[in-house]
């Protein structure tokens, strides 16, 4: 693998990590909606309907979710690192970290969604994700 291209796999993981997400979600939510006799109604306020399913299965869709917002600006750095010829060494350690931290929030998220646990997962997740910002905007300038 090229040392300045060493940062993509992590993104890749986290890009598997969503579609992993993202089947667990319809494989849990299309049962449950079956099971209540759902008649979807486009014409309710977004999530009204949803919100009748046990809590266990919105976590996955609201976990789905998260992975689509922040994880946005982690995938923006990684491709400015590497075009800026910073996608080795400590940024990857620090890439692997974020990935691993987003992993773990998914899973206390949709698992137990212990709310304290998930907010410290989150807040950790995001010193690499400062770090990352940091380095970027240090070589971007230099």
């Amino acid at each position: 693998m090229n040392v300045d291209t060493q940062i993509i796999l992590p993104v890749l993981v986290l890009v598997a990590w969503s579609m992993v997400m993202w089947l667990w979600m319809y494989a849990t939510r299309i049962p449950a909606v079956r099971a209540a006799k759902m008649r979807l109604d486009p014409s309710l306020p977004k999530g009204e309907q949803m919100s009748q399913l046990p809590p266990s299965v919105r976590w996955k869709a609201d976990n789905y979710t998260h992975l689509m917002e922040q994880p946005t600006v982690f995938y923006a750095l990684v491709l400015s690192l590497v075009f800026l010829g910073e996608g080795s060494g400590v940024n990857v350690s620090l890439a692997w970290s974020y990935v691993l931290l987003r992993v773990i929030h998914s899973l206390v998220q949709v698992l137990v969604n212990k709310i304290e646990v998930r907010f410290l997962v989150f807040v950790l997740s995001n010193i690499p994700l400062l770090w990352l910002t940091a380095n970027a905007l240090v070589s971007a300038v230099a």
